[in-house]
């Protein structure tokens, strides 16, 4: 079997990787530091993008349209329920690889990863609830 390479594409730049902290989570335990919530108090410095505040969510931040949604691995990924969804796929392998949904049972995922591997479609997830092996 010939392992599935992707397209070239150009390198994935972030512009910014942190998560953006809510105003004042730090200061109180309630406030959770990784919800991002907007300013709206009609005084709030950080609304009005004080000098020294927080820095905010805006578009800038945002990806390279050529490079938005792709994994590390360089595929799109398309979620995957059944086997039909899988076939989609088949002339697509070199732009998406296949993550097999949450929900799917061990025997289906089985028969996916063999029928994914047959069409030569990488799965991200092709290991998940594998049953182990009794060595004993």
């Amino acid at each position: 079997m010939v392992k599935v390479q992707h397209v070239p594409r150009p390198t994935i730049v972030k512009k910014r990787t942190k998560k953006f902290v809510r105003h004042q989570a730090e200061r109180f335990k309630r406030i959770a530091y990784t919800g991002w919530r907007k300013q709206k108090g009609i005084d709030s410095r950080v609304r009005r993008r004080f000098k020294g505040t927080i820095p905010q969510p805006k578009i800038g931040y945002g990806s390279n349209k050529k490079t938005r949604n792709i994994l590390p691995n360089g595929f799109y990924k398309l979620t995957v329920h059944n086997m039909k969804e899988l076939e989609l796929l088949l002339m697509h392998n070199r732009n998406f690889c296949a993550e097999i949904a949450h929900g799917v049972s061990s025997k289906s995922r089985k028969e996916l990863v063999e029928r994914a591997a047959e069409l030569g479609v990488k799965v991200t997830n092709a290991g998940a609830k594998l049953a182990k092996e009794d060595s004993a």
